[in-house]
């Protein structure tokens, strides 16, 4: 497979405008897991030093696992790099819906940074409700900025350990293969076993499962 080398990579475009503008903290924001039917939704939040530059930055969809695990490790020895990782479990999901959730996480994330407060933030997706700092909402902001695709890699890397877990736990669901999201296989093994607590009661291929179990 060849790399498209006309793609661009996440920039410091973002950070660099919100510093000009008197913003000292910029966060990027970015969360994994608002698809799957299992496991729990996580979000993170990365502040990079103003000199950061760690090669092979990226959007971690466009990543491999491995390519990821390794840029998380190099992250972890960054030098003022700050970041906070939150976690929101299949219960409250079910209890306040998917995009609530998502939102939820990210203001939790933001506001629990530890070190100076944040105080402005760069989101992936779309604006969120009651943030709690000036914020910049970008649609696929993980390939455009590096604060944001750093927060990807954080997220995403913490899930998927996250569901190799519950793979020990359910050995019988593949949640390490599959994620949690809604694969032919994944679906054929509900359908055969019935969810378990760490599945998404409310949302919909779940729910038939229970109701036809």
């Amino acid at each position: 497979m060849s790399l498209d080398k006309t793609r661009m990579m996440p920039g410091f475009e973002f950070e660099r405008e919100a510093r000009a503008a008197g913003f000292a903290q910029v966060a990027g924001v970015d969360e994994a897991g608002r698809g799957p039917l299992a496991g729990p939704l996580v979000v993170a939040a990365a502040v990079l030093p103003v000199d950061f530059h760690v090669p092979g930055i990226d959007d971690s969809k466009r990543l491999t696992e491995k390519r990821r695990e390794l840029l998380f490790e190099a992250l972890l020895q960054v030098e003022g790099l700050r970041f906070r990782v939150e976690v929101v479990d299949v219960q409250t999901i079910d209890r306040i819906n998917i995009l609530q959730a998502t939102w939820q996480g990210m203001r939790q994330a933001v506001s629990s940074m530890e070190g100076p407060a944040v105080n402005f933030t760069l989101i992936d997706g779309t604006p969120v409700p009651d943030f709690p700092t000036p914020n910049c909402a970008i649609v696929k902001g993980d390939g455009k900025s590096q604060s944001i695709a750093v927060a990807s890699i954080f997220a995403k890397v913490t899930r998927d350990r996250i569901m190799r877990e519950l793979a020990t736990e359910y050995p019988a669901y593949g949640f390490d293969r599959h994620k949690g999201y809604p694969t032919k296989m994944h679906l054929e093994i509900l359908r055969d076993h019935g969810p378990v607590a760490a599945h998404r009661q409310s949302f919909q291929p779940v729910a038939q499962c229970a109701v036809e179990a």
